[in-house]
């Protein structure tokens, strides 16, 4: 039995057995773990180790992943509503189709990470580092996105309702198709962003200004 085997099964047992505590993993070193599907909603996972992880179809809503460490992980489909990301570190992670509606994700580490699709109402991911993310066809009516590092991140097609950009850096972000009806820009850096064909009625501009075309001309 490899040591990834051993660290799987000693994991879904304490989960299982209910003469223990198990909602506290806290600082656990489950790097590589496999836990496609399980219910994992509620458990305190701050500073643990998961780097590597399969979790694809997991659902952690309302878990504690503050300063967690997911790099590289597998995170498909995953359900994060309201669970607690601060500061986690989920770069080159793939969150295709993920849930993470009122999550928070306040200073996590994002870089290359994949959210195609992913539904992100309502998030936090103010001071969040999104360099280079694929955020293609994503939700994030709501988003508060405040002083969010979005640089040459793709967001073609993205839905950005409302969101609050402000003091966003959007440097060579593809912003194609996206819709950011009433979404604020105000002092956001948009050198070199791409809004060809973006909806922009009542888009708050970064000089305050707020735009009523409905679409942005190539």
């Amino acid at each position: 039995m490899n040591n990834y085997t051993q660290k799987q099964n000693f994991f879904l047992n304490q989960i299982t057995d209910k003469s223990i505590n198990k909602k506290d993993f806290s600082e656990f070193d489950l790097s590589g773990i496999d836990l496609r599907g399980v219910d994992l909603s509620g458990i305190n996972f701050m500073g643990a180790d998961l780097q590597g992880a399969n979790l694809d179809q997991a659902n952690l809503a309302n878990a504690n992943l503050n300063h967690a460490n997911l790099m590289n992980a597998s995170l498909r489909g995953v359900n994060f509503s309201e669970t607690l990301l601060c500061y986690a570190n989920l770069v080159s992670t793939d969150l295709a189709y993920a849930n993470l509606c009122n999550a928070t994700l306040k200073g996590a580490k994002l870089h290359q990470s994949n959210l195609w699709g992913a539904s992100l109402c309502n998030v936090n991911l103010s001071e969040a580092d999104l360099r280079d993310a694929q955020l293609i066809e994503a939700s994030l009516i709501e988003a508060k996105l405040v002083n969010c590092n979005l640089s040459n991140a793709k967001l073609c097609g993205a839905i950005l309702m409302e969101a609050n950009l402000n003091q966003a850096n959007l440097t060579g972000a593809d912003l194609t198709w996206a819709n950011l009806m009433e979404a604020n820009l105000i002092e956001a850096n948009l050198t070199e962003a791409n809004f060809a064909h973006a909806k922009l009625l009542g888009t708050i501009m970064p000089d305050g200004i707020i735009d009523y075309r409905a679409f942005y001309a190539s």
